[in-house]
């Protein structure tokens, strides 16, 4: 079986759906921050889908004070991220 995978420049393969799910629980970014205990800056990275990672224990606590699943935040578009890790 041949896979063929295509590269999408400045997109990740992992999308982020946190301002849906913010915005369906009525919740500011600022509220959740002081909620879980991050920076307003991070959270912002992590909701414009440009973080290169997420501590598992972050995603814990997104999701326990949102009351949500994993998958309602973050869902893969199907394709390969190509993206080099040594930049």
């Amino acid at each position: 079986m041949t896979m063929s995978f295509s590269y999408k420049e400045d997109n990740m393969a992992i999308v982020s759906y946190l301002d849906d799910v913010l915005r369906e629980r009525g919740i500011t970014s600022k509220q959740l921050c002081q909620q879980i205990g991050i920076t307003e800056a991070n959270l912002s990275i992590l909701r414009s889908g440009k973080a290169k990672g997420i501590r598992f224990g972050t995603i814990n606590k997104i999701c326990y004070y949102l009351q949500c699943d994993v998958g309602d935040i973050l869902k893969f578009d199907g394709n390969l991220d190509m993206e080099d890790d040594n930049e």
